[in-house]
């Protein structure tokens, strides 16, 4: 088993910091989407929680966390009510909830590939388990809102491969026993940085060579 990385109370803190970030994004969609109280709600908890919830089902880690600590279920509920009532608010705001959005990608990426790696699979699937973490939820949300993935669409940000190369990042310290808070921040730090310069530069992910699509770009 890995050593724990950081204290179990400043773990916790981390994950609902993350939580409510993504659960605020989740809210926000949903409003767009002129969702009621109810809809937003479920977006809110899906995106928030999506991502663990798949993981620890994978791993077998059961019940989840998401249903075993009441913290995790509340914060995205507490993220729909701000949402609810102060959503004009909140989007004008929005450059700060997307700097806490890559915040809470590099922690999860970091996370998740850990736990798996914890629960014994291969430092591949748990770098992928780590991607699925910090990611999930949003797929979700945007499936659940029927909209294709930000993650899949050209024409957004890169979202997926920051997670990937922090997940990367977390399966070589693994391999070399170099893992600790120090590796792991930095390794967190790292998809959190790129994500920023993505959103600053609109650094996009390249599209088929010599591609002849006939799908009209949006």
């Amino acid at each position: 088993m890995l050593q724990q990385l950081f204290s179990p109370s400043v773990q916790h803190t981390l994950d609902l910091v993350g939580i409510f970030v993504f659960a605020i994004s989740g809210a926000l969609l949903a409003v767009r989407k002129n969702f009621d109280v109810f809809g937003i709600a479920v977006l809110a908890e899906v995106t928030a929680l999506g991502g663990g919830l798949f993981r620890d089902l994978v791993i077998g880690a059961v019940p989840p966390a998401a249903f075993t600590d009441l913290g995790y279920f509340v914060t995205p509920l507490l993220a729909a009510l701000l949402v609810f009532f102060l959503h004009p608010q909140v989007e004008r705001i929005q450059v700060g909830v997307n700097v806490f959005d890559a915040a809470g990608l590099g922690l999860f990426c970091v996370a998740g590939t850990t736990k798996a790696y914890e629960y014994g699979l291969g430092l591949t699937a748990s770098a992928c388990l780590g991607l699925a973490t910090a990611v999930g939820g949003g797929v979700l949300r945007d499936v659940l809102a029927n909209e294709v993935p930000s993650l899949l669409r050209w024409d957004r940000d890169l979202y997926a491969v920051p997670a990937m190369v922090g997940a990367t990042m977390v399966v070589l310290c693994i391999r070399y026993d170099v893992l600790g808070p120090l590796t792991s921040s930095l390794a967190a730090l790292t998809a959190f940085v790129l994500r920023l310069l993505a959103m600053r530069f609109h650094w996009r992910a390249p599209r088929a060579w010599n591609r002849r699509s006939t799908v009209r770009e949006e």
